[in-house]
């Protein structure tokens, strides 16, 4: 009976010194957010407006056939940019790089302080043919109705160009001069992935020996009920883009009539691997850009959230397995498998001799193209189906320890007081990953708040963006360049 009561105790002990170390490791985790400083800037806010109307008229449209480009667009908001944004051009020096890219140099007063960048593109996708007549407004006519600027770029990318420029405009009127040289760089061609573009500006820059204390670029947003257990709106800052893969399956073989098919057909080979790597997946793991985003906002949780993210050292299996259960929340943990083409066969009664299905993968920083090959290879574990995998992988991962990312943090908080503002894990493609080679961080971050139907409509119809959020995007510039 003795026996029985020394373990009762020890359990209970146990587990009151677990209570009470895991209890003051969630009362004592620190906030990881700066104190806001509400910006002063001030924006002859009608003008600002009108730039933007007007920039949303120029088609300035990127095709993969590049050859659809209509360049007399292009050289059209050119000319728009140099006649509305006077001090920019009589301030700042301005270099044509590959005839549409747009560099602008603000040199500051150190000349040994490293140079910070901040990029955006002015192409913007096409409107997909039949869906004209659902726009509640032409897609480029610019309209401004009931508190709302419409059009292409208003959400994806021509926002970040005129937002910059708006902000340096201004800053030009204060008699703002910077400490170190600032960049601002615009690319032509991001949406078709800035090949000729920030590309050969990042080139460029490398040969003539610039590097970058940090670049900015769009990228995440402030969403609003984005992260269970966090009440105000969270504002996520990418600072790494996964990699972008594309695995094709093929199998050949004999084909035959239908009539007489064998167990195992090219189609059904094809259908089985799929399913495997379906069936199997990546492991996720809760390292790199997503752990930071929860180290972030976990301080910002309600207790039990806050609880166990606060213990991640105990429940970490736990919370991979409920972030598995989303697909954008398994897309932060994990590399992702999305069969996209299959295709096999012309004949109802014919056996295709040959066939095969394209995937896309999104590689999370630290895996390697050759490491998802082979682990294709091993899950499927068919001999006769060819696997090739191309691509590229994630960028690196940004720090956000340095002033770098702080001074971004601070600038958003500083425009959004009640914003939470976090690093994340960017999904989608962006020019950021150009400028890696020049600088010692990129990140990724659209200074607005916007709900998930406005994502999107980022390349689909009614895209639109409302008049506070625009004028808070040229504060959030502004407010980047005085804390650089």
């Amino acid at each position: 009976m003795k026996k029985w009561k020394l373990t009762g105790l020890i359990i209970s002990t146990f587990l009151l010194v677990f209570v009470i170390v895991t209890v003051f490791r969630t009362l004592t985790i620190q906030s990881k957010q700066p104190a806001p400083q509400p910006t002063q800037a001030v924006i002859n806010e009608e003008a600002a407006v009108s730039r933007l109307s007007q920039a949303i008229t120029y088609k300035t449209i990127s095709y993969q056939d590049r050859s659809k480009f209509d360049f007399t667009q292009f050289d059209q908001f050119i000319a728009f940019l140099e006649e509305n944004y006077p001090l920019v051009h009589q301030h700042l020096n301005l270099e044509k790089i590959n005839d549409y890219s747009l560099v602008y140099r603000w040199k500051g007063t150190d000349a040994a302080k490293k140079p910070i960048g901040l990029t955006s593109h002015y192409d913007v996708v096409p409107v997909l043919t039949g869906t004209e007549t659902n726009w509640e407004q032409d897609p480029f006519s610019g309209a401004v109705t009931d508190g709302k600027i419409w059009g292409r770029g208003t959400l994806d990318d021509k926002i970040g160009v005129i937002g910059i420029m708006e902000a340096a405009e201004q800053l030009l009127k204060d008699g703002f001069v910077p400490d170190r040289d600032i960049y601002l760089m615009f690319g032509f061609d991001e949406e078709v992935g800035g090949d000729e573009g920030a590309n050969i500006v990042a080139q460029i820059l490398k040969d003539r020996g610039i590097q970058f204390e940090f670049v900015l670029d769009e990228g995440g947003a402030i969403v609003e009920n984005m992260v269970p257990g966090v009440s105000q709106p969270v504002g996520v800052v990418g600072i790494s883009e996964k990699g972008s893969a594309t695995a094709e399956l093929t199998i050949e073989g004999s084909g035959g009539h239908s009539s007489q098919p064998k167990d195992h057909t090219n189609i059904g080979r094809i259908a089985a691997a799929i399913a495997k790597l379906e069936t199997t997946q990546f492991k996720g793991d809760l390292r790199g850009p997503g752990e930071d985003l929860f180290e972030f906002v976990a301080p910002e949780m309600s207790f039990g959230m806050k609880y166990v993210f606060a213990n991640k050292f105990i429940f970490e299996s736990i919370i991979e397995k409920i972030l598995l259960k989303e697909p954008a929340s398994a897309a932060l943990i994990r590399t992702t498998i999305a069969p996209t083409i299959f295709q096999a066969g012309e004949q109802y009664n014919a056996l295709p001799e040959k066939a095969s299905a394209i995937i896309n993968l999104r590689l999370m920083p630290g895996d390697s193209l050759e490491e998802v090959k082979t682990f294709i290879e091993d899950t499927i574990d068919d001999q006769n189906i060819k696997v090739t995998l191309t691509g590229s992988e994630a960028t690196k991962v940004s720090s956000v320890d340095g002033w770098e990312f702080k001074a971004i943090q601070q600038a958003a908080r500083n425009v959004y007081n009640r914003s939470v503002i976090a690093p994340y894990l960017m999904f989608a493609g962006s020019d950021a990953k150009h400028y890696d080679a020049v600088s010692e961080n990129t990140y990724r971050f659209l200074p607005v708040q916007i709900t998930s139907e406005d994502l999107n409509r980022m390349h689909g119809t009614n895209e639109h963006i409302s008049i506070k959020n625009y004028l808070n995007a040229i504060k959030f510039y502004m407010e980047v360049m005085k804390e650089v």
